[in-house]
């Protein structure tokens, strides 16, 4: 039965030795919407053979971003370490077919064979010494390694739905260990029984992971197992064209949320990252999945720019539900703690205050931070701390605007946007001022800043109460 014939099932196999970085998260987003787009499933195989960098802690952390970003596994992740008694039992069933062969080689022998591929100027290759020796020949009480026997001649091609057809000469891919000496097994030979004994159909994966996939497909027909659909997608660089790193932004999921970014947006920016359709910037999470394809991927190496990143998130902010980003916020404390009431908490009352400001906080965000940051003045503590530039403009004439405006602000019955746009502006006309004279002082009063959102706004929003409390604090 052909893979085009099954069930579509993809994999993502990160190893657990840090938190879910950039690249992986796209690489399992592309494997998600591979699967979604075809009915299929995604299964996740956590790498841990390396049990010395692999922890419970990294695990968790991959799960956790993941699921953050709402692309979600189907069935219980496998871990590729439980699974070594079957990765050595196929390792010796090759050897009893012929496919793989016990080697002795002394660490020096293979120094002596580096350095000499080093003088002759070529890649650094096992020499096959053991390959057609007899096991009787090996010497008392060494384990060997179990060596793939590699065909020394022809060329082993990957037919990769982004790459097109990648030619390697098998003599450049030499005889790879498949079973270490102590037993445990290699990657190669991990991922290949894994990916075969999972039902995987397609393999989704960074661009340097070509040449594995040379070595892996002859492992696969020496199993004469059927080879899953290859795609090589690029990688993604810095927006300056050179490797990613941290500088540009090669940071966790969880870095990602702690600076404040939507799942969706992230996710919609990241399928951008080496795959379009057409012209389309704004996808939702169903359009993604009805488009995606490998059609629509290329070659050359994805760039990674945090201003995109932050256009795409504003405008996913701006067009969030209020209750749902209030929750966000919620959510995220205590890292927006500071932001907030001095407990730190954001009780049902003060939920409520946010969702009825919510709309005119989310017209000037880009990022949840910013949106709690523009929310500070909701939650501040009498007396406000006053920013430089707001004590200054207070300072200086912005008091004595405050005085004047104060007494038909108590006055005033109707506590609406309108009405006190109106009562202010009537004050501006009678006391032959500009409104921005009157609009600043009361900015930095009641905010403690001289940028917030429109002044009008911040009144209305604000209990008038707390607004007359708030003025009378500065005067």
């Amino acid at each position: 039965m052909s893979n085009q014939s099954k069930t579509i099932v993809t994999r993502f196999a990160p190893s657990p030795t840090g938190y879910l970085h950039i690249g992986g998260a796209r690489t399992a987003l592309f494997n998600w919407l591979y699967a979604k787009a075809n009915g299929g499933k995604m299964l996740l195989r956590i790498e841990d053979t390396d049990r010395e960098r692999s922890t419970e802690t990294a695990v968790d952390a991959l799960k956790d971003g993941l699921s953050w970003l709402g692309i979600l596994w189907d069935g219980e992740a496998y871990s590729q370490h439980e699974r070594a008694d079957r990765h050595r039992e196929v390792a010796k069933q090759m050897v009893a077919s012929g496919n793989a062969y016990y080697c002795y080689a002394t660490p020096e022998e293979l120094s002596t064979m580096r350095e000499k591929a080093r003088e002759e100027g070529r890649q650094a290759s096992y020499d096959g010494r053991w390959r057609d020796r007899h096991p009787l020949e090996a010497p008392a009480g060494v384990n060997g390694v179990i060596r793939l026997k590699t065909p020394n001649e022809g060329d082993t091609i990957i037919r990769d739905q982004v790459q097109g057809d990648v030619k390697f000469a098998n003599k450049d891919l030499d005889d790879m260990i498949l079973l270490r000496s102590d037993g445990n097994p290699t990657y190669m030979l991990a991922v290949v029984v894994d990916d075969h004994d999972m039902g995987v159909t397609h393999v989704i994966r960074g661009d340097d992971h070509l040449t594995n996939a040379a070595r892996q497909a002859l492992i696969y027909k020496a199993l004469k197992w059927d080879e899953p659909v290859m795609a090589h997608i690029p990688l993604i660089h810095g927006a300056d064209g050179a490797k990613l790193s941290k500088r540009h932004g090669a940071l966790g999921a969880e870095a990602y949320r702690a600076l404040g970014y939507l799942p969706a947006a992230l996710r919609n920016y990241l399928v951008r990252l080496g795959w379009s359709h057409g012209d389309d910037e704004i996808m939702s999470e169903e359009q993604m999945i009805e488009w995606f394809g490998f059609d629509g991927m290329g070659k050359g190496a994805a760039k990674f720019d945090f201003s995109k990143l932050d256009n795409l998130n504003g405008h996913y902010i701006r067009n969030s539900d209020d209750a749902f980003l209030a929750d966000q916020l919620a959510l995220s404390l205590p890292e927006f703690e500071g932001e907030f009431a001095a407990s730190g908490k954001l009780d049902e009352a003060g939920k409520a205050k946010l969702i009825k400001a919510m709309p005119m906080l989310k017209e000037r965000a880009k990022s949840l931070i910013e949106l709690a940051d523009g929310a500070h003045f909701l939650f501040a503590e009498r007396p406000l701390k006053l920013e430089e530039k707001a004590a200054n403009i207070l300072s200086n004439g912005g008091a004595d605007a405050i005085s004047k405006v104060l007494p038909a602000l108590e006055a005033l019955s109707d506590w609406s946007h309108d009405a006190i746009e109106q009562v202010i502006r009537d004050v501006a006309d009678k006391e032959d001022l500009k409104l921005g004279k009157i609009a600043q002082p009361l900015r930095s009063a009641l905010t403690g800043r001289t940028k917030a959102p429109g002044v009008f706004d911040v009144l209305a929003i604000l209990s008038k109460e707390e607004v007359i409390a708030r003025l009378k604090d500065q005067v």
